[in-house]
């Protein structure tokens, strides 16, 4: 693999960092599973909150006569928002270590939000589930990790919490760590950890725990600081959804006329041949400007301006992409769609469709089969989709989309459903293939 930072300023290098030096994850869990305690923690034990915060949280724990101090107070922010009737549908939280940032999509775990946390999930590298040691795993468990799976987190982590009311037991852990794996034998998941943890007390979350030598992995943390995740993006099939025109139209930059968006596969490289599509016209990238600077390359999730050599005809919804590998302009898409609003989804609705920065109308052709998250079972003979229902759909669109299967890019093999009506997005979609 070639230096990325090869020829880059000190300001270009550090935003290199800060891009790829970056996971995102998704927490999810049942009720009481935990997940506010283990948030408190990380954010406690990476030294991620202000010492008055930590008092403060102290004091009230005191209060309430805890004889421990409650960490999940640390993010009861976002429930005094709640009672104030503001709707909060994924909590975001953010820390960093010396290591490596981190971006916490905090889900919520009830079957009733699904939609919720298919929009937190969508964007993550890792999904940590937690399971009580005392409930094992549970209907909502093995949800959120077939959530995890459609959705093509290339991450999971099983976090068996509450370890220190099982009195540390192995057999408990083993017993949760065989059956989670059986189970994830009928999913997509490249790559499973399971750790033993107890939030409350710190076992195994940033420091190794004492009580459980029999435990030879990593910690949380260190997993969450090691985990490889530049590998998980395509660094082969070139992917440019071009998202503005940039003609500064200034004396400084008289003529100049780049092209701006955000690279979602591939790289590019100044003098590399390239295709626009739809237009089918062809040109080679003169230069690659990032800020005010120019680069030597651009790679996922880099977003950076394009500068063509010729004077080709490109706007907002194109794609730029090499000629031997560009993507075929489809209308007719099968995909897996989270619906996510009370009027159902039927066969022959129309809706506004958003594809990477391309907008079309998408006609509803047929509905396969709706997924019952919780048995896998494919039931063929429904009719429509529900609110946080998952299903398989066939759509075809006004205008053909450049797109990807999700399974090959999540960015360019993903979309989301508008109503026209009320501009409300609707449905997340994730496609299986198209033509």
């Amino acid at each position: 693999m070639s230096d990325h930072t090869a020829g880059l300023t000190q300001a270009q290098k550090a935003e290199q960092i800060r891009t790829m030096d970056l996971l995102r994850f998704a927490t999810a869990g049942s009720v009481d599973d935990g997940k506010s305690t283990l948030i408190g923690r990380l954010l406690l034990d990476s030294k991620s909150i202000f010492e008055d915060q930590l008092e403060a949280v102290e004091a009230t724990s005191q209060s309430k006569g805890y004889d421990y101090t409650d960490l999940a107070l640390l993010t009861d922010g976002l429930r005094s928002e709640r009672e104030q009737g503001i709707t909060i549908d994924v909590a975001y939280r953010y820390f960093a270590t010396p290591t490596r940032k981190f971006i916490i999509a905090d889900t919520p775990g009830h079957v009733q939000y699904t939609r919720n946390m298919v929009t937190g999930a969508s964007t993550a590298d890792l999904g940590l589930v937690l399971v009580d040691a005392r409930q094992g795993l549970t209907e909502q468990s093995r949800r959120h990790a077939v959530i995890l799976s459609l959705l093509r987190v290339p991450h999971l982590v099983l976090a068996v919490n509450k370890m220190d009311l099982v009195d540390f037991s192995r057999d408990v852990y083993e017993k949760i760590h065989h059956e989670f794996t059986q189970f994830a034998t009928k999913l997509n998941i490249p790559d499973l950890e399971v750790i033993p943890i107890s939030a409350l007390q710190g076992d195994n979350v940033v420091n190794r725990s004492e009580k459980m030598s029999w435990y030879s992995g990593p910690t949380l943390m260190h997993h969450l600081e090691h985990v490889h995740v530049a590998s998980d993006r395509d660094l082969v099939d070139v992917r440019f959804p071009v998202q503005y025109v940039v003609r500064p139209k200034s004396d400084e930059y008289h003529d100049y006329r780049g092209y701006g968006g955000m690279v979602a596969g591939g790289v590019l490289k100044p003098g590399d041949e390239v295709v626009v599509l739809p237009s089918g016209m062809t040109s080679k990238i003169a230069g690659i400007d990032l800020f005010d600077q120019e680069v030597t390359e651009a790679f996922p999730p880099m977003s950076v301006t394009v500068r063509l050599e010729d004077d080709v005809d490109v706007s907002r919804g194109d794609m730029i992409a090499r000629p031997a590998n560009a993507p075929k302009p489809s209308q007719d898409i099968d995909a897996m769609i989270c619906w996510m609003t009370n009027e159902p989804l039927r066969p022959r609705q129309k809706l506004a469709i958003k594809h990477t920065t391309r907008s079309a109308r998408a006609l509803v052709k047929d509905i396969q089969y709706r997924l019952d998250v919780n048995t896998l079972h494919r039931d063929q003979d429904t009719k429509e989709l529900g609110l946080n229902e998952i299903g398989r759909v066939q759509l075809r669109t006004t205008v053909p989309l450049l797109c990807d299967p999700y399974s090959k890019n999540r960015t360019t093999g993903s979309f989301i459903l508008i109503d026209e009506a009320t501009g409300v997005t609707v449905g997340a979609g994730m496609i299986n293939s198209a033509s």
